[in-house]
This record gives structure tokens, C-alpha cells and sequence, in this order.
């Protein structure tokens, strides 16, 4: 595998090389058309670029050159550097320069710069080609050089997306197949079909690495983020960055762009207090934000921390008994993690000011909501007077998902292994009915248990949650899921195994049913229900 530094190398040559020939390109048009501002503007904003990647990547030669080269192209913009021959000659003998050392950043041959070209550069830049000083003839670089193409290409997301989905559909027609051969016992028929399992799993992992970006894409943006919103709300803030090497899929990253950003607008808002009041109570003035990936298996573990006032744990039992979301007398015994979920329901907010950036009621139920959308996971963490974190667990690829496969009244569901906490076997003794529910000690912790038969597949009007004559035999196969610090049994009439299944979107009428997340073909030609754990549990809490 790849080192991240032989990556982001190979990445600015590509590129560099892109700018060289686009460059040669530009400054062959001005060459006809001097006046042309707009290819002008084009040639200096590359040039740019060049110096800044090449400077942030550690190629010096490649930076001067461009710096200079950037330096008399701004003279020519502003009128100040006429754009005669011999100018014209020094410049392509520039960019020719900044080509050889692009290509030439692997090879051990050190590129020598004729210094008679430097000095060139410098007459140009100090606007002194005008005068008495005279150009000289340089080195030429181009004459005997062959032409090459790049390595890299660079492709667009769409593109990457639709074969992916193609991906997707190969994989549900390789199960198929695998199916089939299993039931026709026919040796040949086992070997082919063995052989494209192993290749369509490369060729899904192949594409699915083609996706991957680096996590530092989006955190590299919060440096600035972090100073605007600090300066508006008169706070000193340092934001501390770690993990940026970490890959994750590019469209996860896109969808979590907003809540991450909501979540670093509300430490800096909300979280850490001014630095006058960090003084008081003994704290630096400057407060500590950390942004942090690492990975975890199948997962993207992103936290967010900050050393702030952290969460009131009262307040928000208050408040969400004040909203009835939780009576007065159970609110007292909930624990923290289970009160802190409140924060996530719509319209939650302990704001007491609306400020530019937060404080409008639009709260962490639209994170929440995002984060659901991709299969992920958040909890908070927080100590009074210390400081609160935000734990995002996300899945490395929306397209593939791992599943749990189990079976209800002979019809196919899976449930997605990220909302997936355990799975047990109980006598159907060991289930209590307690007012219209069914619970259950499952490891020394009393979780409602739900039959899923009922929940699913009868009227409302008929439906008996709590009632144990409804359940069928004597052990109850039960999947324990959890969902915003919630714990939910659902007890399935016959378990089978996890499976990598490929999700697909339900058509219409039946897309607008909340409880189903999408369909999946099995391998045997079924038809497979996958279900929206989040939607079960927001769906059941509010039923009770």
C-alpha cells in the first residue's frame, strides 16, 4: 500500500504537469492577443498555485520558479511590464524550466538551472528590461524533449457513483449465482462462480478505494471556520487537528459537512465560555478545540472535544420535561447518556440568545438526522465545568453495508450490523408484561423487547405490544439495537447470518413507509426488506 506522502506526490505531479501544459497553451494565445485580461488572470491564478502546492509539498526550486514567474505575469496584468519579444522568449524559457523540474522530481539527475535564466527572471521582475540591461541568451530546454502524458487522471464523482451502483447490481447478480450453484451441485458451475466472487469483490473494493478521500479535505477547511466565529464572538480559541491522513468515502464527507460544521459552531457559541469567565474559574483564557479521525475497523471514529462549560445535565432533564418528552418522576433517575439524547429531538435548543451563527432552534436533530442517513452513529460526552465531546461514528462506504438477515411471517428483513448491539435467546418466560410492553433483563439492564411480527404487520387497532400469547414457541430469537442511547429488543421468528448486501431505495407508493430504509435482492432471488432501525425507534418511543 501506498504511503500517504507517495500519494499526495503523485497527486502534485499530476496536476503540476496539468498547469505546465495549460500554461504553454495560455501564454501562446496572449502571445496573439497582449490585451486578452482574461487568460492573463487564467495564467496568474496557476501560477499561484503551482508556487503554493509546490512550497506546501517541500519543492523549493519548483516555488521559486513559479514565485518569479507569477511576479512578472502580475507586472504584465498591471500594465507596469510591456509583453514585447524577448519578454515573451524569457517567460516560456520559465515555464520550460518549471516542466523539467515537475518531470523530473523522481529522477536522481539534479536538474542544474542555468543562472543566466534567473537572472532573466529578475530583470523582468524588476522591470528593468526596458532598460540598458540586456537579456541573454539561456539554455534551452525544450528542443529535445519528448512528449509524455500523465500517469493520473482525474475523473468526476458522478462518474465514480454510477459505477459504483453498477458495482452494486454485479454483486446482487454474483450471489445469485452463487445460490444457484450451490443448488444444482455442478463442480464447473461452483469453480466459475467461485472465481467471480473473487473478482467482483476486488473489483468493489478497487472502486470503493477510488472514492476514498482524505479527512483532511474537510478539516483542513475549520482552521478558518474556527478564527471567524471565535473573532465574532470575541472568544481566543485553538483549534488542534489530528487524523487528517484518515480515508473515508467522498460522499459520506460531503453529507457530514454541515453537521460537523453545526456541531464546531455550537462549542464555540455555546460550549466555551469568554475568556473572562474561563478566568474565574481558573481555566486559560484561550480555550482548546481537538477535531480528531481515527479508524476502527469498518468505521470513521470523527470527536469532536472542547474545554468548555460542558452540558447541565438538569437543565436538559427541565427542559425536556418542560417539552413532555419524559415525565418529571422517571426524568430524576435517567441516566446522563440517555438525557443528553433529548438534545437531539427537533427543536431542542438550551440557547438563550440567538447569535449569527447559532441559537435559531434549528438544533442537533438535523445532524442526527444526517448522520442516520448514511447509517452512522453519535453520543455525547460531557462533564459540567469540563468540557463536552461529540463522538460520529460513520461507516467507510454508503454502498455496501453490512446486514443482519432474519425472517418474520416467512418474509426476508436486514437490519444494518451499525445499529446492531447483540443478539440473544430468551425463554419466553423471562419476558414481563408491564403496562402495554414486554421487557426483558438482557447483561443487568431492563430493555423493552418488541414483537416485530406485531409492530409490522397488524392494525393499529389491533395491535398488543405487551400481550406474551401473541409471541409463537417457547424461545424468543430477540435482536438487540440501539439507536441515540436507546436499547429496543425485536424479537424475529428465525435468525439466519450477516451478509454484505447491497441497499436500493423503495419505489413509490412504498418509499413514503418510514419503517423500511430500503431493499436488497438475496442471493436466492428474494426480495429483502431492510429496515430503518432509527425510524423503528422514534416510531415505538412516540407509540408508548
Amino acid at each position: 500500500m501506498k504511503s500517504r506522502e507517495q500519494e499526495y506526490k503523485e497527486i502534485f505531479i499530476a496536476e503540476a504537469l496539468e498547469y505546465y501544459d495549460a500554461l504553454n497553451r495560455l501564454i501562446s494565445e496572449l502571445e496573439k492577443k497582449p490585451q486578452d485580461d482574461q487568460v492573463l488572470a487564467e495564467i496568474f491564478r496557476m501560477l499561484h498555485n503551482l508556487k503554493a502546492n509546490a512550497k506546501a509539498i517541500g519543492y523549493l526550486q519548483i516555488s521559486d520558479v513559479s514565485h518569479k514567474l507569477e511576479t512578472a505575469f502580475g507586472l504584465i496584468r498591471n500594465k507596469e511590464l510591456s509583453f514585447s519579444d524577448e519578454v515573451v522568449g524569457v517567460l516560456f524559457d520559465g515555464i520550460d524550466l518549471l516542466g523539467e523540474l515537475i518531470k523530473n522530481i523522481d529522477s536522481e539527475r539534479q536538474i542544474e538551472i542555468d543562472p543566466v535564466l534567473i537572472r532573466n527572471l529578475d530583470i523582468i521582475v524588476d522591470s528593468l528590461s526596458d532598460s540598458t540591461v540586456e537579456l541573454a541568451k539561456v539554455q534551452k530546454f525544450s528542443t529535445s524533449r519528448n512528449l509524455t502524458l500523465s500517469d493520473l487522471i482525474y475523473i468526476q464523482v458522478k462518474k465514480l457513483d454510477h459505477l459504483m451502483n453498477l458495482v452494486g447490481e454485479l454483486i446482487i447478480d454474483r450471489d445469485r449465482i452463487l445460490s444457484l450453484s450451490r443448488e444444482l451441485d455442478n463442480d464447473e458451475l461452483k469453480m466459475v462462480s467461485s472465481h467471480l466472487y473473487r473478482i467482483t469483490e476486488d473489483l468493489q473494493y478497487s472502486v470503493m478505494d477510488a472514492r476514498l478521500v482524505s479527512i483532511g479535505t474537510l478539516f483542513n477547511k475549520f482552521p478558518r471556520v474556527v478564527r471567524d466565529i471565535s473573532t465574532a464572538e470575541k472568544k481566543d480559541i485553538n483549534l488542534d487537528l489530528s487524523g487528517q491522513d484518515i480515508q473515508i468515502d467522498r460522499n459520506i464527507l460531503q453529507i457530514i459537512t454541515d453537521s460537523l460544521l453545526h456541531l464546531v459552531r455550537n462549542a464555540i457559541t455555546h460550549g466555551i465560555e469568554k475568556p473572562e469567565q474561563r478566568s474565574k474559574v481558573g481555566k486559560p483564557k484561550v480555550g482548546s478545540l481537538q477535531l480528531s479521525a481515527r479508524s476502527d475497523r469498518e468505521s470513521v471514529i470523527i470527536t469532536l472535544t472542547d474545554d468548555g462549560r460542558g452540558i447541565d445535565v438538569g437543565k436538559v432533564k427541565k427542559a425536556a420535561v418542560a417539552r413532555q418528552l419524559v415525565p418529571a418522576d422517571v426524568a430524576e433517575d435517567l441516566p446522563d447518556s440517555d438525557a443528553y439524547s433529548f438534545l437531539f429531538e427537533p427543536g431542542f435548543s438550551l440557547a438563550k440568545e440567538v447569535t449569527e451563527f447559532s441559537g435559531r432552534g434549528v438544533g442537533l436533530d438535523v445532524v442526527k438526522n444526517a448522520i442516520d442517513s448514511i447509517g452512522g452513529r453519535i453520543r455525547i460526552e460531557s462533564e459540567k465545568g469540563k468540557g463536552t465531546s461529540f463522538i460520529l461514528q460513520l461507516p467507510t462506504s454508503i454502498a455496501v453495508k453490512g446486514a443482519l438477515l432474519f425472517e418474520i411471517d416467512s418474509i426476508f428483513y436486514a437490519i444494518p450490523l451499525i445499529h446492531t448491539d447483540s443478539v440473544v435467546a430468551l425463554d419466553k418466560d423471562e419476558l414481563h408484561e408491564v403496562g402495554e410492553v414486554l421487557v426483558a433483563d438482557i447483561k443487568g439492564e431492563t430493555v423493552t423487547v418488541v414483537y416485530l411480527d406485531e409492530l409490522l404487520n397488524m392494525e393499529e387497532s389491533q395491535m398488543r405490544l405487551g400481550d406474551k400469547t401473541r409471541l409463537k414457541g417457547q424461545v424468543q430469537n430477540i435482536i438487540i439495537v440501539t439507536y441515540n442511547n436507546r436499547k429496543l429488543g425485536l424479537i424475529v421468528d428465525k435468525l439466519y447470518r450477516q451478509q454484505d448486501i447491497v441497499v436500493k431505495p423503495l419505489s413509490k407508493p412504498l418509499d413514503s413507509i418510514d419503517l423500511y430504509g430500503g431493499v436488497t435482492l438475496l442471493g436466492t432471488g428474494k426480495v429483502c426488506l431492510v429496515l430503518d432501525v432509527p425510524a423503528i425507534t422514534k416510531y415505538f418511543v412516540n407509540k408508548r
